[in-house]
């Protein structure tokens, strides 16, 4: 089993979701919470380290740079829901409502977060394990906040199962989420009509692979930036 004995383990505070991933990662023998370069990564299997990032890519920035820039092999691990619970608690946490979310999550949500780094996509020392999972999210009632919600506060988010996992390293695997039917060129809005999915995922997907050199500006038409799939 995964090696739980260093004084490094963060536990305290851990939320649910990250602690649950965590534990479906880990392999015998990997190292849980270990000091790595001046930071403590989440599980370290011989020379890959593997970091469970749940949301917001931004604040890891600076950690993936220096461990990379450090030629150590980085995996990071992030889960997206395509099935969703929303559980409404009282301030004791007992139950008092529960819904499907309409949302439903895909592969392609993962762009949202790499345009914090899209050019560190081009490093084939990094990979991602994108999971598919089903998940619960708790809220709470607090007056005054979350005014969208009318009140009603993200509390912590629960793995109820993982689905599939989607693996990608380098250029080539960013390649595959690419349609096979883009013309040649393509605009963000042939990719979005392809894939199903609002130009804004589009234009975040292209940005992203444009840095990684899967694909690269060729023209404009107007303001509009035209592309093609790099050989």
């Amino acid at each position: 089993m995964a090696d739980t004995s260093s004084p490094h383990v963060g536990l305290l505070g851990e939320k649910p979701l990250h602690a649950s991933l965590k534990l479906w990662c880990a392999e015998d023998g990997d190292r849980i919470e270990e000091p790595v370069d001046g930071f403590v990564i989440d599980l370290v299997r011989g020379d890959l380290l593997i970091e469970i990032q749940t949301r917001g890519f931004a604040g890891m920035k600076r950690k993936l740079t220096t461990l990379l820039e450090n030629g150590h092999h980085v995996r990071i691990v992030h889960p997206i829901p395509v099935q969703k619970w929303i559980v409404k608690v009282d301030d004791n946490g007992e139950e008092l409502s529960r819904r499907r979310s309409p949302k439903r999550g895909s592969v392609l949500d993962i762009f949202g977060e790499l345009v914090s780094f899209p050019a560190l996509l081009a490093n084939d020392q990094l990979e991602l394990e994108i999971l598919l999972v089903h998940e619960e999210e708790y809220r709470r009632h607090e007056p005054g906040r979350a005014w969208r919600r009318k009140g009603w506060v993200v509390q912590e988010r629960r793995l109820v199962g993982v689905v599939d996992a989607v693996h990608v390293q380098g250029p080539s695997d960013l390649r595959t989420l690419l349609p096979d039917d883009l013309p040649t060129p393509f605009t963000t809005a042939d990719l979005a009509e392809r894939l199903g999915q609002p130009r804004r995922v589009a234009q975040q997907m292209a940005y992203c692979l444009r840095h990684a050199g899967t694909v690269e500006a060729v023209g404009k038409v107007g303001n509009t930036i035209e592309y093609q799939v790099c050989p």
